[in-house]
């Protein structure tokens, strides 16, 4: 089964509210600021996961940047994951296909509809749901510090 995103709308909301990444840095630029070393191949997964517009897994990464690179291994791309996983670049996501998938850890704030049949990944914002979070966090008597909403369903008939 095949995984796919919309993102258009999503883009276009973001980039009026301040764009995809609120900082306006790169996964290569916030890894230097981390202390990591960047190397050639380092460089060609960040831009990838950068340009990605779906959400990977190490597998379709591997394939991506080795389109750029013949000499990245798959091994490579796991260790890389990790790495930035671990230095709160990138975020796991898990959407019910047993594979972990991945997107930029400082994208601005989305949630997930995923189809349960054609595997479909749809992100989208909506203020009625994050005001209904934040008074629910509220009327317990905790500040909403983040969440993670994904959704599942089947398209209706």
């Amino acid at each position: 089964m095949g995984w796919r995103i919309r993102t258009a709308a999503l883009k276009m909301y973001l980039n009026d509210v301040g764009g995809l990444n609120p900082m306006g840095k790169s996964i290569i630029s916030r890894s230097a600021e981390r202390g990591l070393r960047m190397t050639g191949q380092r460089r060609v997964i960040a831009k990838v996961l950068e340009e990605a517009e779906d959400h990977p897994d190490v597998e379709e990464l591997h394939a991506r940047a080795s389109a750029l690179d013949a000499g990245i291994s798959i091994a490579t791309v796991y260790r890389t994951v990790k790495l930035f996983e671990e230095a709160g670049l990138l975020e796991r996501l898990e959407f019910g296909d047993g594979r972990a998938r991945y997107e930029d850890a400082e994208r601005e704030h989305h949630d997930h509809l995923i189809d349960m049949q054609t595997g479909e990944v749809i992100e989208f914002v909506d203020p009625e749901i994050e005001e209904l979070q934040e008074r629910i966090a509220k009327r317990l008597g905790y500040s909403l510090k983040g969440h993670r909403l994904e959704l599942y369903g089947v398209k209706d008939s």
